[in-house]
């Protein structure tokens, strides 16, 4: 990458088992980078030479697996390329901005998956793609079964705060029935949030 081209990682939700930080590791070390990395009873920490750079990477321990906290940015291509692997493997959310020269890209992903890129110039702001939101009844089984409260409060909060950014995009073009739509989903996005706080 250029200089004047970095990658950012926001609002990270990855998780993930102990073997997938060793394969993170060992690919790590395969490229070419000087590491070193150290744990405790309530994180494993890697610290990554970038350059000049030394990149801290955080993962949090949850019972027997993981969770990587923090923002992160990356002037580094490859590591940058890493990252957006570990994303896509641990099926994970994040925010992902790209600032090359003036502009900037921001992606949206859900699931290890682009939901939503918009690339702001100055003051433009133009929508890129934009996913429709598609849960078949299984996946939504699946993910009330295999998943525990707190695990799905974060997705949530993702999603109040994607459906947020639908209701802003359609008040902006004056799409009426969007407004109602939009509505109609954050309803039942807080009713579903007030009901896992109680």
């Amino acid at each position: 990458m250029s200089k004047n081209h970095e990658v950012e990682y926001c609002n990270l939700e990855l998780r993930f088992d102990r073997r997938l930080i060793r394969q993170f590791i060992k690919a790590l070390i395969q490229e070419g980078y000087s590491l070193y990395w150290n744990e405790n009873d309530h994180q494993f920490v890697i610290s990554i030479r970038s350059g000049r750079k030394l990149v801290k990477l955080k993962f949090e321990r949850i019972g027997e697996r993981y969770k990587i906290v923090g923002n992160y940015s990356f002037k580094d291509e490859k590591l940058a390329e890493m990252m957006e692997k570990l994303i896509g493997d641990t099926r994970g959310h994040a925010v992902v901005k790209r600032f090359k020269d003036r502009q900037i890209l921001i992606e949206n992903i859900m699931f290890g998956e682009i939901i939503r890129m918009v690339e702001i110039s100055g003051i433009e702001h133009k929508v890129l793609f934009q996913k429709e939101p598609v849960v078949t009844f299984e996946e939504m089984l699946l993910a009330f079964r295999s998943r525990r409260i707190e695990e799905r409060i974060p997705v949530l909060r993702l999603e109040l705060d994607y459906e947020l950014a639908v209701l802003n995009e359609a008040i902006q073009k004056g799409d009426v029935q969007a407004v109602v739509d939009s509505k109609e989903k954050l309803t039942e996005l807080r009713q579903e949030m007030i009901l896992l706080e109680m």
